[in-house]
């Protein structure tokens, strides 16, 4: 039940998954707003009062959504929500959130991984380029350099993992490009990694599992991943 794991005055964190609200600045990729559980409706709703900039009422519009974590006793835990309804009650103004996909144990530093199977571009990258990431200084892609076509597996706001018959080494920085589907849109993503983790799989010598985390990623660019795997998991939820 619901109640096992998040209780009335635990505080929650909302960040947006579309940013663009009412009066809100649709460029501002690091708004969110904390505010705490007043009750549990259902297993899939829950009260929370409205939240307050200063002393200020913010009226997030009903069917926004939103990345959701709770702060419990017991830890964090993460799932995304859409406001159905906002009102107020015994002189609290309360949102009424409708829970869109199961809640889950949370740790700041990881992000949810999606299962998929999407194509994507890699190669190493060469000395200069890894010098301006090392640097953090403006990168400047060497164009028309060889590049292999390999399978993402699982995507996450911080990084991916791959199969291919190109093995990198662990360490080593790739230049990686995918493309996604978000509302309705299709956006090309060149992004560079480093590699964390390769294993050859047993079941099928040749083929090698990468796992990559993001190197100096725009918020934006992250924003728009995790706001992909939300879309896709509604559709798969609706299924």
């Amino acid at each position: 039940m619901l109640s096992n794991f998040i209780s009335p005055g635990d505080r929650v964190e909302l960040t947006a998954v579309d940013r663009k609200l009412d009066g809100g600045d649709k460029n501002d990729n690091s708004k969110y707003y904390e505010t705490k559980i007043v009750d549990i409706i259902s297993e899939d709703s829950i009260e929370v009062q409205m939240p307050l900039e200063q002393t200020k009422l913010i009226l997030l519009p009903v069917d926004a959504e939103f990345n959701m974590i709770v702060y419990t006793n017991a830890g964090l835990y993460q799932c995304f929500v859409r406001v159905i309804d906002r009102y107020k009650s015994n002189n609290i103004y309360v949102l009424v959130l409708e829970l869109t996909s199961n809640l889950r144990k949370y740790q700041r530093r990881e992000y949810y991984r999606f299962s998929c199977a999407l194509e994507m571009c890699s190669r190493n990258l060469v000395e200069e380029e890894v010098n301006a990431v090392a640097n953090k200084s403006p990168l400047y892609l060497q164009p028309n350099l060889p590049i292999k076509r390999s399978v993402i597996v699982d995507i996450s706001g911080g990084g991916l993992r791959f199969m291919s018959n190109q093995k990198y080494e662990p360490g080593s920085m790739l230049y990686i490009s995918y493309n996604l589907l978000i509302g309705g849109e299709r956006k090309k993503y060149e992004l560079i990694g480093k590699v964390l983790v390769v294993k050859e799989l047993e079941n099928r010598p040749g083929t090698f599992e990468h796992r990559v985390q993001y190197i100096n990623m725009e918020r934006g660019a992250r924003e728009e991943i995790i706001r992909f795997i939300f879309e896709e998991e509604r559709k798969n939820l609706k299924r």
